[in-house]
């Protein structure tokens, strides 16, 4: 029996591998089955999918833009001008450089390409310049199925439709569509409205040179028309793709010069401040994923953050108490930021967009000078450093060896951190950030919204002018920081665009930030705390006729070439800044500034200006006040730590008392200490000091 059972044991695992290919061929009949039904699907909907007429694809519907309220429109996106011209009226040159940028394969491929795919994916990820897996024929199948979709549908559509252009449509009828509908940039449609837009002829008259330009646009036309550093760099990257696809001789490429681009002419429609706007939400919105042919032709009605009584506050308040004499140069920005919303309710950008269209509430280009000290003491504060600690106000002072000096060389004598940050005294500031860690003032900084790559400072290089402000932030990132503390500690970004509806009204998109507790509660309110006496008693007591609790920063870069005031209610945080450029784009003095508010400073016209604007924006919503903060005792002074008047330079360890007492240097009124030039490598006795502002 026993023998019989391994006989039958034998057996029944002789008979198992049948079973098993009975499985598998049961499993590949079955994928077999579906992958036919599948093809079958795709075919039918080749078939019944209509080629779509251009002059259709073309026929989009502008995006309109309106104020917070949903109902008053700000302007439109999309206003365009197109015009269609035969593709052998494009010189072959040209067309060969728009195959080197989107697609080198067209001639080759069925519709979609996946030796483009994975090209473009190597390439992306090796960190060169960035390239799309779309063919010509999915682009511009992409735009003739432009809709509210945002997902698989859509890319599923346009498959279908490459698929189908390609077995009815002959090669060069789709280039020549393709050419007649793509988006340039400048509201222009069409390689012939591209050609004048930029160069002011018709594409017939194009050279190589410039049709690489127009095919570097193709990818991101609002960005690079905009950014012309880029903007080279990758017309010369198509220029050498046309090289390796045989398209232009190494004699060609090496002549290669980069042509003459006309400045945009801007219609009237975007005159005052509505280009400013307009183009913050474009920004806004491609930072959220949306691309330009969505933005400009999509159809989309887009409501902003912005409230329509704070912007004309904002305009109304550069126009009644900003300078009038000695402006020429001069240029002005303005941000309010919500605090625990992150959205920006106004924005002032300059005197008008068609004539100067550089946003200087958004660009980052002047030196912000003592508002960075909040940062510094936000630091402080979170070592436990009291507000009521006395340092060592004299000037100069000789810290880690530099040598600071106070806006006049004026002395203070012994004052606490709150009546220092009043006064804007440098020598204290600068002990302070020696004694927390320029570091740790820096990784305050970022928390509370200060971008990382702002223009002139480096975490890799960071020194003790950090705190002075030698870097240069944008207006609007200044106000979101400080939105922070107005928030409690709360960071939340900032954003022009509340929501976005699809053409046919359905919601997709909404602003819903996320917000990072950056600092902690009692940290921001003491820093409030100590920030509300620069207007009661400090540079900015012209920010008392708001009649509201406030707290805020004055500014004033070295040679008096930028200034600034950041300051905040409970409700809202604006900064105004305001600063000089000559025609080359250099800083220049803003002295001999007259007319409105007094001309010192950023306690003058950029307090006035911010007073002015929130009396107004403010005028509607209750009277609140600030959180107090919880009183704090200060340790007893260290029998080790030397006494401030010990010493003519102000030591690292401030020495503390219970009940101080200070009694600084009068002064015929409180300045704000402006930045001052350091040298980047300081010399054996380097000076950091300050022109009068």
């Amino acid at each position: 029996m026993a023998a019989q059972s391994r006989r039958r044991s034998s057996a029944s695992a002789q008979e198992e591998p049948p079973r098993k290919k009975h499985w598998f061929r049961r499993i590949f009949l079955t994928l077999l089955a579906l992958g036919v039904l599948g093809l079958g699907a795709f075919a039918l909907a080749v078939v019944l999918t209509p080629v779509p007429d251009p002059n259709e694809v073309a026929a989009s519907e502008a995006t309109v833009v309106y104020y917070s309220d949903g109902v008053t429109e700000i302007g439109r996106l999309g206003d365009s001008t197109r015009r269609s011209i035969p593709l052998e009226n494009v010189p072959i040159d040209v067309q060969h450089a728009v195959l080197a940028a989107e697609d080198r394969d067209f001639y080759n491929h069925t519709g979609f390409s996946p030796v483009g795919i994975g090209r473009a994916i190597w390439n992306n990820v090796r960190g060169g310049s960035v390239q799309g897996g779309s063919t010509i024929t999915q682009q511009y199948a992409k735009n003739a199925y432009l809709s509210s979709e945002r997902s698989f549908v859509r890319k599923a559509r346009e498959l279908v439709l490459s698929v189908k252009l390609e077995s009815t449509v002959s090669k060069d009828q789709i280039l020549g569509d393709y050419l007649n509908t793509i988006y340039f940039g400048r509201g222009a449609y069409g390689i012939e409205a591209a050609s004048l837009a930029y160069f002011g002829t018709s594409a017939a008259n194009l050279d190589y040179n410039q049709g690489a330009v127009l095919a570097a646009l193709i990818r991101a036309p609002s960005y690079y028309s905009d950014n012309r550093k880029d903007l080279r760099a990758r017309w010369k990257w198509v220029l050498d793709g046309m090289v390796e696809s045989g398209w232009l001789t190494p004699s060609q490429r090496a002549k290669a010069e980069f042509p003459e681009i006309r400045k945009p002419v801007n219609a009237n429609r975007l005159g005052g401040q509505v280009g400013y706007l307009l183009e913050a939400v474009k920004s806004d919105l491609r930072e959220v994923g949306y691309t330009d042919q969505e933005i400009e032709a999509g159809g989309l009605r887009i409501v902003t953050t912005f409230d329509k009584d704070a912007q004309a506050a904002a305009e109304a308040a550069v126009a009644e108490v900003g300078p009038t004499v000695g402006t020429e140069g001069l240029r002005i920005g303005l941000a309010a930021v919500r605090p625990g919303t992150g959205e920006v309710v106004a924005m002032y950008g300059g005197p008008d967009y068609v004539t100067d269209p550089i946003n200087n509430a958004t660009r980052a280009f002047a030196q912000a000078g003592s508002t960075f000290k909040p940062f510094a003491l936000t630091a402080a504060v979170e070592q436990g450093i009291p507000l009521d600690s006395v340092w060592n106000g004299d000037s100069p002072a000789e810290v880690q060896g530099y040598s600071v000096r106070n806006y006049g060389d004026t002395s203070f004598g012994e004052v606490t951190l709150t009546e220092a940050t009043a006064l804007s005294v440098n020598t204290v500031y600068v002990t302070v950030e020696d004694q927390v860690g320029v570091d740790n003032v820096a990784d305050a900084a970022y928390r509370l919204g200060l971008p990382v790559d702002t223009p002139g400072q480096s975490p890799e290089t960071l020194d003790l002018t950090f705190v002075l402000g030698t870097a240069s932030p944008s207006g609007i990132a200044m106000a979101s920081s400080y939105a922070t503390l107005a928030a409690r500690g709360q960071h939340t970004g900032w954003s022009t665009v509340k929501q976005v509806y699809g053409t046919n009204g359905g919601l997709q998109y909404e602003w819903s930030p996320e917000i990072d507790q950056a600092v902690s509660s009692e940290t921001a309110d003491t820093v409030t705390s100590a920030l509300q006496s620069v207007i009661t008693s400090g540079t900015a007591t012209g920010a008392l006729n708001l009649g509201r609790p406030a707290a805020g920063k004055t500014g004033t870069s070295n040679e008096n070439k930028s200034m600034w005031f950041v300051g905040y209610t409970p409700q809202l945080s604006t900064a105004v800044l305001m600063a000089k450029e000559d025609d080359a784009g250099n800083p220049i003095s803003l002295d001999g500034l007259e007319g409105g508010a007094p001309a010192y400073g950023g306690g003058g016209y950029p307090v006035a200006i911010w007073t002015a604007f929130n009396q107004a924006a403010l005028a509607n919503l209750p009277v609140e006040d600030f959180v107090v903060p919880a009183p704090t005792v200060s340790p007893s002074p260290s029998s080790s730590s030397p006494s401030p008047s010990e010493s003519p330079t102000p030591t690292l360890t401030p020495t503390v008392t219970p009940t101080p007492t200070p009694t600084p240097t009068p002064t015929p009124s409180p300045t704000d200490s402006p930045t001052p030039t350091v040298s980047p490598t300081p010399t054996p006795e380097p000076t950091v000091t300050g022109d009068p502002p």
